[in-house]
């Protein structure tokens, strides 16, 4: 029996994105890191279902669970914004599987400070890439905006790490090994608003409940990156802050200090766990907000109020914006 699916919407979310459990599900689905060793050819099959479901066009025979398989698909590896594909180490589903690899090491080698300044510049190449990937698209960021951004936000997470290895020398040996998240922490409050400046110093674009775009507002923007940036800092607090006091318990174990003498194990233990850590923690960070923000227009710059209430009178008591990821 054929599947009835003219009413079916592939944009409604199928978990409520009011709720924070309801995000959290639907960020699960979406940073999935299996879906990035989907082939280009299924991605491209995916945009094409996505697209014809959209205009009603469904092939028959088609079933609810290919269209929920192709919106999957399409949320990890295009953009909300443009639809275009995302490079495959920018898109939240590598989160996973690159950030396991650069907390591991960045935990592993914390006391030499070549590898200090080393790790900490993988990090910050990779955080400036993912936050170029996953911004709001409507507004356009130049290549010197990048490259400030790079440069501010990799100089401030080796400063923050080489200073703080300095100071804390003669802290306990725990201590030490906090001190990759102080630095990873203190760039994100940078990288992200520099990469994004655009946003803030023209404003993102704030759109009424059906889609019409109503302005561009410094206000939202601002409450989207603080956003982020709390997510971002969230996401990698669990496994920098409790693995280093897993790791020095384990440490103290035999089967641990047998392993300290093949030290070549050491590593790929520690990259594992912070894959455990991240699997669960970037659908959680990503859920803490929803992506696409409600904001009262009583809260927006007097001038673009003026013209919203010109133009709908109070009619649009809320605006909407993507915060981005």
């Amino acid at each position: 029996m054929e599947t009835n699916l003219s009413d079916f919407n592939i944009d409604a979310p199928r978990w409520d994105q009011y709720t924070f459990l309801g995000r959290v599900k639907h960020f699960f689905n979406i940073t999935d890191p299996r879906t990035v060793f989907v082939s280009e050819r299924e991605l491209d099959w995916a945009k094409v279902m996505v697209e014809k479901s959209r205009m009603g066009v469904i092939p028959p025979g088609t079933q609810v669970e290919q269209l929920l398989y192709a919106k999957k698909l399409y949320d990890s590896a295009f953009h909300p914004d443009t639809g275009e594909k995302m490079n495959v180490i920018g898109r939240m589903s590598f989160q996973v599987p690159g950030g396991m690899i650069i907390t591991g090491f960045m935990l592993q080698f914390y006391r030499t400070m070549p590898a200090v300044i080393f790790w900490q510049w993988v990090n910050q190449s990779f955080n400036a890439l993912v936050n170029y990937t996953n911004r709001n698209a409507a507004s356009p960021t130049s290549v010197r905006q990048m490259a400030l951004s790079y440069f501010t936000a990799t100089t401030t997470a080796v400063a923050t790490a080489v200073g703080m290895n300095m100071w804390t020398k003669r802290a306990p040996p725990l201590v030490g090994r906090w001190v990759p998240f102080a630095a990873v922490a203190a760039a994100n409050c940078v990288n992200i608003p520099m990469m994004r400046q655009q946003e803030l110093i023209q404003g993102i674009c704030v759109k009424d409940g059906k889609q019409n775009e109503l302005g561009y507002s410094q206000r939202a923007a601002a409450i989207g990156i603080t956003q982020v940036v709390i997510s971002r800092i969230t996401m990698a607090a669990p496994g920098m802050i409790l693995l280093p006091v897993i790791m020095e318990r384990l440490e103290r174990l035999n089967f641990m200090k047998v392993q300290q003498k093949v030290k070549v194990l050491h590593a790929p233990l520690q990259v594992m766990m912070c894959g455990c850590f991240l699997l669960f923690m970037v659908p959680v960070a990503c859920g803490l907000f929803p992506q696409i923000c409600e904001l009262p227009v009583s809260y927006l710059e007097p001038e673009l109020q003026d013209t919203i209430k010109a133009s709908y009178g109070e009619h649009v008591p809320y605006v909407y914006f993507n915060k981005g990821l």
